[in-house]
């Protein structure tokens, strides 16, 4: 489903997980900076109207793509939808992503190995497939969203604590080796953020995330974004959060995991 104007000569944008929370918020960032946007979700109706309110109010071009991206075909197919529509991406954010909440020999494991697809394999392949044209072109930008959860192991949330380091990793990795291509990658680790996402992953009920006063989507995609224009390669909103990355460093590994499993826990 396609929204086209006149706008198709500026940059693109390509986000997934543009629907709702930290994704939707970046959407409306690049849109205010008269970006035109690619936006990839499973929910078809909600991006359709981002897409219609964005077209009226900015006149730029947006182009959705409904795709479940826990199927491993998903990012073959949109970077083929893509080539064949002759549309560039000059950035890529690679937003989507979940996780769920219990025990490891008592939750899903579908449902993981379909986070670990979303989560991890999907960005990996979609940065592999459109990071080529950014280097042969000296240009480009990726931003990875992964979490605070990235500095240490997640008791209650061991498979999504561990995709969002693999992503933490990954991006600084790519940052070095694309140092001089003129393409940043830029990895953004948001500490607990107002959105739907606690409710989903069963985690709302933690001492981590009951009654604390958590960081907006629009605040951390802001953020976000600043970083990425700047050519940062790791951010971390909110100076509490910094903290903790940085005091997790130099204390031993079997301490953080139990002060993170409390933290967990439910109250």
């Amino acid at each position: 489903m396609n929204i086209k104007n006149k706008g198709q000569c500026q940059q693109t944008a390509l986000i997934t997980g543009a629907a709702s929370g930290i994704g939707y918020q970046l959407a409306c960032i690049f849109a205010v900076n008269n970006y035109n946007l690619v936006l990839v979700d499973r929910m078809e109706q909600k991006l359709l109207e981002i897409a219609d309110n964005f077209q009226k109010e900015f006149s730029i071009f947006v182009k959705t793509i409904v795709k479940d991206l826990s199927i491993p075909t998903s990012p073959e197919e949109i970077f083929t939808e893509l080539q064949q529509e002759a549309i560039k991406i000059d950035v890529l954010v690679n937003n989507a992503g979940f996780g769920i909440y219990g025990l490891f020999n008592e939750t899903n494991l579908t449902t993981e190995l379909e986070m670990i697809q979303v989560n991890l394999v999907c960005l990996t392949n979609l940065t592999k497939l459109f990071l080529k044209d950014m280097v042969k072109q000296g240009n480009g930008k990726v931003l990875n969203v992964s979490s605070a959860a990235a500095f240490q192991p997640g008791p209650f949330m061991a498979v999504y604590f561990a995709t969002k380091a693999y992503i933490l990793s990954f991006s600084q990795a790519l940052a070095s080796e694309l140092e001089g291509s003129g393409v940043t990658v830029t990895v953004l680790c948001p500490g607990p953020t107002e959105s739907a996402f606690h409710e989903k992953t069963g985690a709302a009920g933690t001492k981590q995330v009951k009654g604390n006063k958590m960081m907006g989507a629009a605040e951390v995609a802001k953020i976000g974004y600043s970083a990425l224009m700047e050519g940062k390669t790791v951010i971390i909103p909110g100076l509490k959060n910094k903290i903790l990355a940085e005091i997790v460093r130099f204390t031993p590994r079997n301490l953080v995991t139990k002060i993170v499993k409390n933290m967990q826990e439910i109250k």
